[in-house]
């Protein structure tokens, strides 16, 4: 309590000793230096408002940096990887385009065996014979003999006359040992009455070529390896069986002449090693 009574007088005695005026001032003072506490504290807090937002803006730019570290990383693998493959492809379109090329070159150097063939068989042959035709389709060379000059008339025995023509075909097979001939019988669409031997056209086509086989194993010295019988009868027709002249043209020994598959295989093959080296 008697402390209480000392502070009282003493501001009592202040009081009295400052003048209004001063007083006045000191509080104008007051409030102004209060007014820039407040704008301080203002700008203070917007300062670190914008701090913190700073802060969390660089905290993601630094996340979304790693980021694009990291994706730039994969990216270069993958770009990688892409030149790698882009690489592969076009080496792969590149053999492609090799084998290509080679598969070209040896159908066209089979096509010039073939060409060469026709001219070898039409110069060995010599014939000027309609009933004799030597001509190439698709690639593989026939040579088409009108039966009156192989057989007689239902028969499938070779006549004398028939052999002379056989000897001048067994002459370029022999000179080819890599190729193969095919022996085909063809018939007309009259049907082959039956005996003891043979049942009918089919029968008929396969003893025609069997008995030219013969004939060209026995007797004209040809490798039996490289032939083949077959028999067509009526169903391979050249032109249709509505007249005699067209029969007659429809019955006909035909002789396919073409390469060993294996062989033909191998001259690619070659190809491919000789274009390597």
């Amino acid at each position: 309590m008697k402390k209480i009574v000392i502070a009282l007088s003493v501001l009592a005695l202040l009081t009295s000793c400052v003048s209004k005026k001063k007083y006045t001032d000191l509080e104008a003072r007051n409030k102004e230096t209060q007014d820039l506490l407040n704008t301080a504290t203002v700008k203070l807090n917007s300062c670190l408002e914008e701090k913190a937002g700073l802060t969390a803006t660089v905290a993601g730019l630094k996340d979304y940096n790693t980021t694009l570290i990291s994706a730039s990383k994969d990216m270069t693998v993958l770009t990688t990887k892409g030149a790698q493959n882009v690489e592969k492809a076009l080496e792969s379109i590149k053999e492609k385009d090799l084998k290509i090329t080679r598969m070209q070159d040896a159908l066209t150097k089979k096509d010039s065996v073939t060409l060469a063939l026709v001219t070898s068989l039409k110069r060995s042959v010599g014939f000027n014979d309609p009933d004799i035709e030597i001509n190439v389709e698709k690639g593989v060379v026939f040579i088409s003999i009108a039966d009156k000059l192989l057989f007689k008339s239902g028969s499938y025995i070779v006549t004398d006359k028939a052999k002379g023509v056989l000897a001048k075909v067994a002459k370029v097979v022999n000179d080819k040992p890599d190729f193969e001939c095919m022996v085909e019988g063809h018939t007309d669409s009259v049907p082959f009455i039956g005996n003891s031997i043979l049942l009918d056209n089919w029968d008929l086509s396969v003893k025609r070529s069997t008995s030219i086989i013969r004939v060209l194993t026995n007797e004209l010295g040809v490798n039996p390896a490289q032939l083949i019988a077959a028999g067509r009868s009526s169903y391979i027709p050249l032109v249709a069986n509505d007249s005699a002249e067209n029969r007659a043209r429809n019955r006909r020994t035909r002789i396919v002449v073409l390469p060993k598959i294996d062989q033909f295989y191998e001259m690619i093959e070659q190809e491919m090693k000789n274009s390597k080296q």
